[in-house]
């Protein structure tokens, strides 16, 4: 069992949650966060700390958001590893509450 990030995060990046993992399983992209599912030790402590709810058991992945469980995955292999608190992105709380966010992931 793991946790996933969902669309909610692109082009928001709140980075609150990867000051409380204790496993440093957070990986960073240019507008999104990962999970690493292979890190991930199914603490939960980050659900909370996302300020817009983009962090979700495994489990409970909505049917319309399937696909971001193996986009983690993929991404986790190829991104680094973010360990500390970064400011959001500058336009973070415009994007917050959009959906159908997934045309704006930059890789």
């Amino acid at each position: 069992m793991t946790h996933v990030v969902l669309e909610s995060c692109i082009r928001c990046k709140y980075t609150d949650c990867v000051d409380v993992c204790p496993v440093d399983c957070f990986r960073e992209g240019p507008n999104f966060l990962t999970i690493d599912p292979d890190e991930c030790i199914d603490c939960a402590v980050c659900i909370p700390e996302c300020p817009v709810a983009a962090i979700v058991p495994e489990e409970d992945v909505p049917g319309d958001q399937q696909h971001m469980t193996p986009l983690n995955a993929d991404l986790a292999k190829i991104w680094p590893s973010i360990t500390k608190r970064k400011p959001a992105l500058p336009d973070a709380d415009e994007w917050k509450d959009r959906t159908g966010k997934l045309p704006e992931l930059k890789r």
